[in-house]
Formats: structure tokens, sequence, C-alpha cells
């Protein structure tokens, strides 16, 4: 995948597919931006501090559900899942080895669990949304060994945060039985360390491979 395509020919498929995924991946970190901020707005009264589940709906025994936040938001999961997972499919098409693209399809049936099986639905919700941020941050850190250059740091970076700030919530909560550092910020701001690193590498992995699609030198 390292020859040139001679200008004015058609992109060559592997190029094609490159570019399928690249754009099937910005376009889901997008939707889960903004579907979140969008849910949020339109939430009574809600606070960063709150899991971000609870958009969709809170948890039993008395679960609230606001709409239009909730069909926003599990739209939202839906959506994006289902956007990953398309990028999965041409990425793996793309690239020789399977671990990472396995990473990314289990990172994206988990998100589109996630919006099937709101709060209230437990314990599958909850299942979900783990699955979600355990598969999602092992993800990020097996990108790093696909992608080139400085990036591969970055990629190695926010991986290894969501996961250190997710192990560390079970650590503190089963282990140690303290409070955790970041317990000023409440649940919700804890659990948005964990998730925002891995939206933020869906739109710059998604850019890198619009990147090198563009140059006509896709490699893996």
């Amino acid at each position: 995948m390292s020859d040139s395509t001679p200008t004015g020919t058609p992109p060559r498929p592997v190029d094609s597919e490159v570019t399928i995924a690249g754009f099937s991946m910005v376009l889901s970190g997008f939707v889960a931006f903004m579907g979140i901020i969008t849910a949020e707005v339109l939430y009574p009264n809600y606070s960063t501090r709150q899991d971000i589940s609870d958009l969709g709906s809170t948890r039993p025994p008395d679960p609230i559900i606001h709409e239009p936040s909730a069909t926003i938001f599990n739209s939202t999961m839906l959506v994006t899942g289902a956007l990953v997972l398309v990028a999965a499919y041409f990425v793996s098409r793309a690239m020789d080895r399977r671990d990472f693209p396995i990473g990314l399809v289990i990172f994206g049936v988990s998100i589109f669990g996630v919006g099937v099986f709101p709060g209230n639905v437990t314990p599958w919700h909850g299942l979900f949304a783990l699955l979600t941020f355990f598969s999602g941050g092992i993800t990020v850190v097996l990108s790093s060994r696909v992608v080139s250059g400085p990036f591969s740091v970055l990629c190695g970076l926010f991986g290894g945060i969501s996961l250190l700030v997710l192990v560390s919530v079970f650590v503190y909560g089963l282990v140690i039985g303290g409070p955790h550092p970041l317990a000023f910020l409440g649940s919700g701001g804890i659990e948005r360390w964990v998730v925002y690193p891995l939206v933020l590498w869906i739109l710059a992995f998604g850019g890198y491979l619009l990147g090198i699609a563009d140059t006509n030198s896709a490699s893996f």
C-alpha cells in the first residue's frame, strides 16, 4: 500500500476504503459530541457532575427519563456505534493486522449497546457501558501501533489516560475503600475523563485516516 496513484487516475481501492473509514470516524465523533451536548442542554437542571448515561435514563429503582434528552442521547449512541462499526469494517479491509480492527468492532458494538439499553435497563446498560470504556481504552492504545509519527504518542496518551482513570475507580472503590482523588468532579466528571479522551481520539484518528488517504499513501 505504498505505491502512489498517478495524478488524474481513480484512487486505489484501499485508498477509498481508508477514506470511508476516516469519514465514518470523524462523523461518529461529531455525532457523539454534539448529541451529548444537545441532550445536556435540553435536560432540566442537568449537571456534568451527573453520569453521562443519566441523559438516557437514571438507574433503578426510580429511574427518571426526560424527553427529548433521552431520545437524543440514545439515538446518538446508536448512530455513533453504527458509524464506528462501518469504520471498523473498512479499516479491516485496508490493513493486514487483526487485533486493532477487532478492538474497534467491540468498541462500536459496545457503544451501540449503550443506546439499545438505557440506564434503567439493568444489568445490560452497565455491562455495555463498562465494555465501552475498557474496549475503547484498549483500542486507542492498540491504535498507537498502526499509526506513525507523533500521533502514535497521542494515541497511547489518550488511551492510557482513559484506562488509568477507569482502573483507578475500581482500585479506590473496591481495594482502597477511600475517596477517589477526582471525587470533587462528581461521578459524571470522573466518567468524562474516561469517555472524552476516547471521543477525541475518534475524531483525531478519523482525520489521520483521511489524511493518509488524501496523499494516496495509505498504509498500516
